[in-house]
């Protein structure tokens, strides 16, 4: 799950947020033509669905301090973890990616994200842990599922996956008191070359990103390798959610860019845990907001991939917590 926009942390989308095109308004893609002769006319957008209620957890799973609440009571830790927390980590890191693997093996035309989500909730549960989303600031389900031009936080409801779509599937877990996030974005069925080089580019996009992580290194360079990679596809990169500290607390500082943002100077250090998790577009990087206070789309409605990982930081580059074999 994305952390809120950069730099403040915080719940659901706040900054940088886009209004929405109007019919008679220029066509984003600079045709000349009114937007509701030339993109909208062709857009078959995503629209919400019915969302059923909250998936139950049994009461022997261990739960994070907010999963009554609705909201945490620990908000920061050290960027820097103990030996102790990292070896926590490296388990929770597998499970998520476990769980993701299970998840991501269930995507077909036809399928509902609520199944997906029945699917993610289950085989976490089945693991012993407990799905970190359920009830984070309120938001209603056990995993995020972002389809087409939802760049992130989609809520799982009763929208068919269709034949073409892509969608991403954001699974973080709990377990003995740690984190372990990742995501990943799926092809269904037969889709577009155009949205294939897309999803391709974003996983290029995160290894470009892991591969700028060294001690000594600052965390800007981060997004400056996502963001030229990004480049160099003719992509754009989405500037309004970031990567994450993670361990005992879900999202907590550093906060990671995902473009070149020079303010981001923090030294990265040994010890560091955190998610890179690029939000790559087809088209613009600006973003609007649904009314659920979740769900933020990209704000010409073109479509969107991500991929993430949980890293650790290590003498001589990075630790992947959450590779999947």
């Amino acid at each position: 799950m994305a952390a809120p926009p950069y730099p403040g942390l915080g719940r659901g989308p706040a900054a940088a947020v886009t209004a929405p095109l109007k019919s008679n308004d220029p066509c984003w893609c600079g045709s000349g033509r009114k937007y509701k002769r030339c993109h909208q006319a062709r857009q078959d957008r995503v629209l919400p669905g019915l969302v059923s209620p909250p998936r139950l957890v049994p009461a022997e799973i261990a739960r994070p301090d907010y999963a009554a609440s609705g909201r945490p009571v620990k908000v920061d830790e050290s960027m820097v973890k103990s030996p102790e927390v990292i070896e926590r980590m490296r388990v929770a890191g597998q499970i998520a990616a476990e769980v993701l693997r299970v998840t991501g093996d269930a995507v077909r035309v036809g399928i509902t994200t609520d199944e997906l989500d029945a699917i993610c909730h289950a085989a976490t549960i089945e693991r012993g842990a407990y799905p970190s989303p359920l009830n984070y600031h309120g938001y209603p389900k056990s995993v995020c599922t972002s389809v087409n031009e939802v760049i992130c936080h989609g809520i799982p409801d009763s929208r068919p996956l269709a034949d073409g779509d892509i969608v991403n599937i954001d699974v973080t877990v709990y377990v003995d008191g740690v984190h372990g996030d990742t995501n990943a974005t799926f092809a269904v069925g037969n889709v577009d070359a155009e949205s294939r080089r897309l999803i391709t580019v974003t996983r290029e996009c995160l290894e470009h990103g892991i591969a700028a992580v060294a001690p000594g290194h600052k965390l800007s360079d981060i997004g400056r390798a996502i963001q030229r990679h990004a480049d160099a596809a003719g992509f754009g990169v989405v500037r309004a959610y970031c990567g994450h500290g993670i361990g005992e607390v879900f999202h907590s500082a550093p906060q990671i860019p995902h473009y070149y943002e020079p303010s981001a100077g923090t030294v990265i250090e040994p010890g560091m845990t955190f998610t890179i998790e690029p939000m790559i577009t087809l088209g613009t990087w600006r973003h609007v907001a649904w009314d659920d206070g979740w769900t933020a789309v990209t704000a010409d409605g073109r479509r969107t991939a991500q991929f993430e990982h949980t890293l650790l930081v290590t003498a001589d580059g990075a630790e992947v917590l959450t590779r999947s074999e």
